[in-house]
């Protein structure tokens, strides 16, 4: 009886895509992509923020996202009626009412606070496709998230970017 060896390769692109993942820490925190679901982050984050208490809100969902991994600023634009319904990088349609957003490296499913640095408002988003590709942009913002912070009149704005790497699942923990 032949045994069967593992090729060499395949465990070497294993590895590199483990390493890939960047902030990446916990099983509970899976791309979108593979089928599992992200667990411990708050139900409300697919959903649109009550605009009354938006910063509240994002705060709250803040708390439930984890560690906070990076924090990254530059410009943020939107995107919108043209793409309505397109599949996304990551298989899912594109819906531009929903608070995702599109970023070129951040694993999908990952969660992002975004603050919008001229008048302070915030929203948090999901990441479900690539973009942007203009140069000097770090984020795109679905319209929906973009109406949020008050950047559809503007088109494009400075942003803060909070990225949370989902380790903690919002449970408490005890010393």
């Amino acid at each position: 009886m032949k045994t069967r060896r593992i090729p060499f390769l395949p465990l070497i692109m294993v590895i590199m895509l483990a390493q890939l993942t960047g902030c990446q820490t916990s099983s509970t925190y899976t791309s979108l992509q593979s089928g599992i679901p992200v667990t411990g982050l708050s139900p409300a984050c697919d959903q649109t923020p009550d605009t009354e208490n938006n910063e509240l809100s994002c705060d709250e969902q803040a708390e439930n996202l984890g560690t906070l991994c990076m924090v990254i600023e530059g410009k943020a634009s939107y995107y919108a009626d043209r793409f309505h319904g397109r599949l996304t990088a990551n298989g899912e349609r594109f819906n531009m009412h929903e608070m995702t957003a599109a970023h070129k490296s951040l694993p999908f499913g990952s969660m992002v606070r975004v603050t919008n640095l001229t008048n302070g408002k915030k929203v948090v988003v999901r990441i479900n496709d690539r973009g942007p590709y203009i140069k000097g942009r770090i984020i795109d913002l679905s319209k929906g998230a973009a109406k949020e912070i008050g950047l559809i009149k503007k088109g494009v704005s400075k942003v803060k970017l909070e990225v949370y790497d989902g380790s903690d699942t919002g449970e408490s923990q005890t010393s």
